[in-house]
């Protein structure tokens, strides 16, 4: 598979240097983070030793010990002294960065060559670890949510069912028959998503509330919509500050981020009112009542799922390539999307729905001198053209 290849190209060249940083592999649930990893092993160029914490108590502070020495054992073993330890799931493991430290600081200071890859899909709980015990140690590798051009080389998709079914790789089999497909995504992924990777591992006092908010959320996707509004929309509605911190958690689970407006003041971009946007428009469409071949029937409703797509395209490349992405908006201008990148600005305007509000790129490009602007779908650049496109060729 495309996506496969190149990614595994990227940790192949990892484990190829020297043994100077933990590699830390993050990403939300159900990209092929573990698949990936153990196509590394079958590759065979170094011996390996590979570990899960999914099935591991947290109270079970030895593990990490236990399977560091299993790796020692193997290495004194192998002819050429070196060897890659893999840990899935550590962010379940309680206590778990200072483990590896006391592990990994072991091996540096008795030139024992362990090369060490860590993998979670908490990236809250990766985060904390990591600051607190490993600053120096690591570097990180965000494996996504798989693009238009991998889902398109690996399962052969069109643009439109890029756009409805989203690219969870797990979920393709199940698309004949989109009743269960639906039941798929909302039970083995949402949920679970949500179960896991946020109310077990960081502390939620509302989660209905949170649950709540990604189901408006989702709906929304694409909108620029304020949290007082959504309070009014909520049974519990809790405060402003308790929903932009779900938003937050929900935006670290790959579920649903709240970008941010664009401004030359960092305070204001970061008291902005976010605009709702999914990191995979299968979470849309598994939560919604109508099947593909009818919402393509209704012009603006499916215009708004394909400008959720467009958005999901871009915040995924976004995270990948570490780009800074926004909206604009002033008075009754707007502009869908920023990208700022290498001190460079673009703005990009997407017009696929009939409901769509009159571009703001002009006065966008009269406020801020933009390096470009883009205008995607009706006169502009088609969509189902702009989705192949890797958004940093654009600068």
């Amino acid at each position: 598979m495309n996506y496969q290849r190149v990614q595994l190209n990227n940790l192949i060249k990892r484990v190829k240097e020297t043994r100077r940083f933990i590699q830390v592999i993050y990403g939300p649930r159900q990209v092929g983070k573990t698949t990936l990893v153990k196509q590394l092993i079958e590759k065979n160029l170094i011996t390996s030793h590979y570990a899960s914490g999914d099935a591991i108590f947290n109270n079970e502070v030895t593990w990490i010990a236990e399977q560091w020495n299993l790796a020692r054992i193997k290495l004194s073993q192998n002819v050429k002294k070196e060897l890659l330890l893999i840990f899935d799931e550590i962010q379940k493991i309680k206590n778990w960065g200072e483990l590896v430290k006391k592990e990994w600081d072991y091996d540096t200071f008795n030139n024992i060559q362990i090369k060490v890859m860590l993998l979670g899909s908490s990236r809250v709980l990766l985060q904390q670890g990591l600051t607190e015990s490993l600053a120096g140690r690591y570097e990180t590798i965000y494996i996504g949510h798989w693009t238009f051009s991998e889902m398109k080389s690996a399962f052969g998709f069109n643009e439109e069912e890029y756009s409805w079914f989203g690219s969870y790789p797990g979920s393709i089999s199940l698309v004949e028959d989109e009743i269960r497909w639906k039941q798929y995504i909302r039970d083995t992924l949402i949920e679970t998503s949500i179960t896991k990777d946020v109310l077990l591992m960081t502390r939620v006092d509302k989660p209905a509330l949170m649950r709540r908010l990604f189901e408006l959320g989702c709906l929304y996707s694409g909108q620029i919509i304020s949290f007082n509004k959504i309070i009014g929309q909520l049974q519990d509605a809790g405060n402003t500050t308790t929903l932009s911190h779900y938003l937050t958690l929900l935006d670290n689970a790959g579920l649903l981020a709240g970008i941010e407006r664009y401004s030359k003041n960092t305070l204001r971009q970061r008291a902005s009112i976010p605009k709702f946007q999914v990191h995979n428009t299968a979470l849309i469409s598994a939560q919604n009542i109508l099947l593909f071949n009818k919402i393509k029937s209704q012009p603006d409703r499916w215009g708004r799922i394909v400008e959720s797509a467009i958005g999901a395209h871009l915040l995924n490349y976004s995270l990948t390539y570490q780009f800074k992405l926004f909206y604009w908006r002033k008075s009754n201008d707007e502009v869908d999307f920023v990208l700022f990148n290498d001190n460079k600005l673009i703005g990009i305007d997407v017009t696929i729905s009939s409901l769509h509000r009159t571009s703001g790129l002009t006065e966008f490009k009269k406020e801020f001198n933009p390096y470009k602007i883009y205008l995607v779908g009706k006169d502009g650049i088609p969509w189902k053209e702009f989705i192949n496109i890797n958004p940093v060729e654009l600068f």
